[in-house]
């Protein structure tokens, strides 16, 4: 009884492990894609986080308040803590998401961010880094017409 103790004990550090320090790479970010948004780029934070990958899929995410302007962007990259970048392309806007409300001129967009990606966050201690909105980010190419217009 007490080698399965230790045994089960030692599979549940080494899976801990594992999950801990296994590179996990959800982002399906192109190389010219980064460089296109760290040109020139608008960026905006979150209104709204929600980070409770303990109940499942689609709990982790951020409400993100998007200018009109930008909803035919080809993509936008999300970044939040650990270095995380994730690609995507625009879809699913609204007007409302869990209480949280558009302003005039505006629409909401929300991105989920895998659960496993989360857990494996907040086993490396960044729980209060990931549950904070300041440091959930979209950056957005900037529209040709406004490139133009800059330059």
């Amino acid at each position: 009884m007490r080698r399965r103790l230790t045994y089960g004990s030692i599979l549940l550090l080494s899976l801990l492990i594992i999950t801990i320090w296994w590179p996990v790479n959800d982002s399906n970010c192109s190389l010219v894609q980064l460089v296109k948004v760290k040109n020139k780029n608008f960026q905006v934070q979150a209104t709204e986080v929600v980070v409770k990958p303990w109940l499942g899929e689609h709990h982790v995410y951020g409400i993100f308040m998007i200018p009109d302007v930008y909803k035919q962007t080809p993509f936008f990259v999300l970044s939040v803590p650990g270095n995380r970048q994730y690609c995507s392309t625009p879809f699913g806007y609204s007007e409302n998401y869990d209480d949280v409300f558009a302003e005039p001129g505006t629409h909401l967009v929300r991105y989920y961010v895998k659960s496993r990606s989360a857990i494996q966050l907040i086993l490396q201690g960044l729980y209060s880094r990931l549950n904070d909105k300041q440091n959930w980010t979209l950056t957005f190419p900037i529209p040709k017409a406004n490139q133009d217009i800059s330059e």
